[in-house]
């Protein structure tokens, strides 16, 4: 296949994140098309490559093998049938179909993938000239494929990705309720910190979102830490994977000095986000300290708190995680110049921190319907801005 041959891409991701990977593809310099759980563009290997190294919000990239409306079996058969599949998949591919229906004719999932599995398995042996009664071998690369449908419209996809986009490298464990890593770059990059700008996160955890915030501060590619499914693959140019990784390292600022903290009640948690931040290099970036929310308080100016509380979702938990509400409430107050982001699915969350939002954002994290409350603080004088923006 040729470096610069154009494929159709979606970059997947969580319900209220497409805007962001949208922008985030943009800044890039990529065109795109922002739609429900997913962006679309069009790109080269360079821009697979690019797009799995430097997307912080997104799931995963893949590429549309085909799509086409299908009111019956036979109909999906022989469409999947003639796509082009010589060209993605060579004789000894391990190419499992994943699959999923809504509101559409063909709403039996199996059915649907062991009839656009045998469709492939068809083209390829007459392509590769292979008599029927022999079993194609699949014990090369993985090319994990997916037929989804969707009012009897049908996408099939080819995953470039792998393990999903979130899986960075870094995290050697997990606390109890971990925020997945791109939910964590989202909800830092909801905000308005800058890096020349104080971050705290009073509720740290593993320490997930202190290191995505120093990520984006050092302007260091999430992905360069782990390898992607396409690397596997014969017809992709390991040359455009490893040019792309090579600027993405000159563009990292590792000088840049920034002011990040996390604070959490519990010692074996800050000792675990530590272990993580030390993983990925960024130990010296972020200062971990075991300290309650309630003995918080700072003399810095035009901060950011970003905080990911417990929901108080388990029987019995949701007294205690409300006292921790007011405790921030009380905490925050004082601190006017600072902008503070809580996420919860708590709806009740405001009353209990004794201030209505500046503004809410509805997210999910994983299933749960969650909310992020923001509170802007006061902007800082023209003059500070000004000289921050030359830094």
């Amino acid at each position: 296949m040729e470096k610069n041959q154009e494929f159709s891409l979606i970059a997947t991701a969580a319900a209220g994140l497409e805007a962001l990977v949208g922008k985030e593809l943009r800044d890039m310099g990529i065109e795109c098309q922002v739609e429900n759980g997913r962006a679309r563009f069009k790109g080269t290997m360079e821009d697979i490559a690019k797009a799995n190294l430097w997307l912080r919000t997104a799931d995963r990239v893949k590429i549309v093998v085909g799509e086409f409306d299908a009111l019956t079996f036979d109909e999906l058969f022989e469409k999947v049938k003639a796509l082009p599949w010589e060209d993605f998949l060579p004789l000894d591919a391990n190419f499992p179909v994943a699959g999923r229906s809504i509101k559409s004719k063909l709403y039996s999932v199996p059915d649907c993938q062991a009839i656009t599995k045998k469709a492939i398995v068809d083209r390829l042996r007459n392509y590769y000239h292979r008599p029927a009664s022999v079993p194609l071998a699949e014990t090369g690369a993985l090319f994990q494929l997916e037929v989804a449908l969707l009012k009897d419209h049908v996408l099939v996809t080819l995953d470039t990705t792998g393990p999903s986009l979130f899986k960075r490298g870094y995290r050697l464990e997990k606390g109890g309720a971990p925020l997945k890593e791109n939910m964590a770059a989202a909800l830092v990059m909801l905000t308005n910190w800058r890096k020349e700008r104080p971050f705290v996160d009073p509720v740290c955890g593993s320490g997930t979102l202190c290191i995505e915030a120093a990520l984006i501060g050092h302007n260091i590619a999430p992905g360069f830490n782990r390898s992607f499914a396409c690397e596997e693959w014969d017809w992709f140019s390991q040359d455009v994977m490893d040019n792309v990784r090579q600027t993405a390292e000159e563009a990292a600022d590792y000088d840049v000095e920034l002011d990040i903290s996390g604070y959490d009640i519990s010692g074996p948690m800050i000792d675990l986000a530590q272990k993580n931040a030390d993983e990925i290099g960024l130990g010296d970036s972020i200062t971990f300290k075991q300290q309650a929310v309630k003995d918080f308080k700072t003399d810095k100016e035009y901060g950011v708190i970003v905080a990911n509380p417990p929901y108080g979702e388990r029987l019995g938990e949701e007294e205690t995680v409300r006292v921790l509400y007011r405790q921030m409430g009380q905490v925050f107050k004082p601190l006017t110049t600072w902008s503070k982001y809580i996420l919860t699915s708590d709806l009740q969350f405001e009353e209990f921190y004794g201030a209505k939002a500046t503004k809410k954002r509805k997210l999910y994290n994983g299933a749960l319907r969650t909310d992020f409350f923001q509170y802007w603080g006061t902007r800082p004088p023209r003059k500070n801005r000004e000289e921050a923006s030359h830094e």
